[in-house]
């Protein structure tokens, strides 16, 4: 049986964020064969240019750890109708110096949720054309818009019941697309 390991990229710095509880429990919904790990982007610097002759060592880890990855998870909230500056900022990192992306041909899944009623459409979308620029096959139905309402977790830190059929279908979705797509 092969196995698969998903590199996570969460949106948000917050410990406590509802994206990165998302990230937690939908892993939780995938098959034992697939291992997901929250990679850190809170600690790399600004991305700078002058920089790609030698990278910063938490860029070259990331860096690593997506090259090494069978695909990725993006879970992102939506800061002002787009992606948070701090997951644009680790795209930058792990995919320059120009030609040396560690995202090329790599498969994706997108995913978030927000506090508003349109989830983070506006955020995914975006992300969508940055990924599609990358070389990323990424997963397109179905979408995930989801709003942070109670009961989406529930007290063990698991999808709750009202969501946990559409996520779970979301899910084998995003594993089906992975063994198809991974090398």
């Amino acid at each position: 049986m092969s196995r698969y390991n998903i590199a996570v990229l969460v949106g948000s710095l917050r410990r406590d964020s509802h994206n990165r509880r998302l990230a937690t429990a939908i892993a939780r919904l995938a098959p034992g064969e697939f291992t997901f790990k929250q990679l850190e982007i809170g600690d790399l610097p600004l991305y700078n240019q002058d920089d790609d002759a030698d990278q910063p060592a938490p860029a070259k880890r990331l860096k690593a750890e997506i090259q090494a990855a069978s695909g990725l998870l993006f879970v992102t909230p939506e800061y002002n109708r787009s992606i948070p500056g701090v997951l644009k900022n680790a795209i930058d990192h792990a995919s320059r110096p120009y030609g040396q992306s560690a995202f090329a041909g790599k498969p994706a899944g997108v995913l978030g949720v927000s506090v508003g009623a349109i989830g983070t459409a506006v955020a995914q979308q975006h992300l969508r054309g940055i990924l599609a620029y990358l070389d990323m096959p990424t997963l397109g139905q179905p979408e995930a818009f989801i709003q942070a309402k109670e009961g989406l977790f529930d007290e063990s830190g698991d999808i709750g019941p009202d969501s946990r059929k559409f996520l779970q279908g979301w899910m084998d979705r995003y594993v089906a697309w992975i063994r198809r797509h991974a090398a």
